[in-house]
């Protein structure tokens, strides 16, 4: 059977055909073989269901209709702004400051998508005439863009917690720590790449300058007070935090800065509709597969065959770092956490691994992977965003790559960069 729905995924992937369709054919040909009578495909489809069920996956369309608001709006300039007047002077500081720009606008968002185009678009064409070469700053875009799988809120996150049962709340404030770290590298590293290539500074501005940006910033400021402040508060539950952020979005973006008008709410509704949905099938596709091999047994013969099992926690977290980043290397990373979560279950459970600090690793993996050749998914957004090829967009990534890894290698060796403030909030 195994054989079979494997060989199946791979043909109808290599057809051309979209994700779904090879996961709910495989999930049907297992439903097929495993349950006889007309009850198979009634429990398909009771599977499928069962996957968009929890309440919790209603922060998902949340998150993404407030991104989506944001992105239309002035939230994004205001915040690179700000960024800006305080280190845009300093050597690579215009890197540097759109590194943290698509760090704050991803503590916004939770989206990467949303990121790179909120971001990339008004600061390429500065890095540009800064003397920055392209491949440089669409590698740092897209890779900076991905620290919002890691900084709260991530939509990674909410189907990783829902997938296993692991609280979103621990996962977003434990995805603070190593989402700052790499903002860290990623900032050492242009400032290195400027002092190289002896790009000029950027004029340093007035501290009234600085005053007015960050007066400017204040609003959008208040989005992450929301989702940290208000989870490590106690004061929301993440559902509820993402319900906040749209209002917050709404009342800024349409009454505070007026940027938006009651025409653009057809369009952006219709643009959350068609993400949403696409998110929504792919998870509960992905649960009624996920559910099929684990009836079957197959996470654990394959652990038991590949020897995993036996390789103790560090072992186990290393398949996994490599299972994902590999996988996200081919694949959509929500279809990958869907699938190979339920795989690696049992090691996580036999191992005693702290659920959140896997769920930080794999959400890190699945960072790392959307922005790798051959078929990261930020790198297809950054060519239709920027309209450059696709060896002009990946060119500049191996740095990047390399300092992602030695983050996840950091994070196995010191977990406490992950779980300090999880332990903080929550212990």
């Amino acid at each position: 059977m195994t054989t079979i729905m494997v060989t199946t995924m791979i043909v109808l992937l290599l057809l051309g055909f979209p994700m779904m369709i090879p996961l709910i054919t495989a999930s049907a040909i297992g439903f097929y073989m495993m349950f006889s009578g007309l009850g198979q495909m009634e429990t398909l489809i009771q599977q499928m269901m069962a996957g968009i069920r929890p309440a919790s996956l209603i922060a998902v369309p949340m998150f993404i209709l407030a991104a989506d608001i944001m992105t239309r709006g002035q939230s994004a300039s205001r915040l690179i702004d700000m960024v800006m007047s305080f280190i845009g002077h300093v050597k690579g500081g215009l890197a540097v400051s759109t590194a943290a720009s698509c760090t704050l606008f991803g503590a916004v968002s939770g989206s990467t998508q949303a990121t790179v185009v909120a971001v990339g678009s008004p600061l390429r064409p500065r890095m540009l005439k800064a003397g920055y070469s392209d491949s440089f700053t669409l590698a740092l875009i897209i890779n900076s863009s991905d620290i919002a799988f890691l900084i709260p809120p991530s939509i990674g996150m909410i189907i990783y917690g829902v997938i296993s049962g692991t609280s979103i709340g621990e996962l977003f404030i434990a995805g603070i720590g190593p989402g700052f770290m790499i903002l860290m590298m990623f900032a050492a590293y242009s400032m290195i790449y400027a002092t190289v290539k002896n790009v000029p500074t950027e004029p340093k501005a007035s501290w009234g300058e600085r005053g007015r940006a960050v007066r400017m910033a204040l609003w959008p400021l208040g989005f992450p007070v929301i989702i940290v402040g208000g989870i490590y508060g106690g004061i929301f539950s993440p559902t509820e935090a993402a319900a906040a952020c749209v209002l917050y979005a709404v009342f800024l973006e349409f009454l505070v800065f007026r940027s938006l008008k009651v025409n653009d709410i057809y369009a952006i509704a219709k643009s959350t509709g068609l993400i949403t949905a696409v998110v929504f099938i792919l998870v509960a596709v992905g649960n009624s597969f996920s559910w099929i091999i684990s009836f079957a047994q197959i996470p654990q013969a394959i652990l038991e065959t590949v020897g995993v099992n036996e390789a103790g926690p560090t072992g186990v977290l290393i398949a996994i770092c490599i299972a994902f980043f590999v996988a996200c290397m081919f694949v959509d990373p929500i279809v990958v956490i869907l699938v190979l979560t339920p795989i690696f279950a049992p090691a996580i459970a036999s191992t005693g691994l702290d659920p959140v600090l896997v769920g930080i690793l794999i959400t890190l993996q699945v960072a790392i992977g959307s922005a790798t050749p051959p078929f990261g998914c930020d790198i297809f957004t950054a060519i239709a965003i920027f309209k450059r090829p696709y060896w002009d967009v990946i060119k500049g990534t191996p740095p990047f790559i390399f300092m992602l890894i030695l983050a996840a290698v950091l994070l196995i060796m010191f977990p406490q960069i992950a779980l300090f403030l999880r332990d903080i909030a929550f212990r």
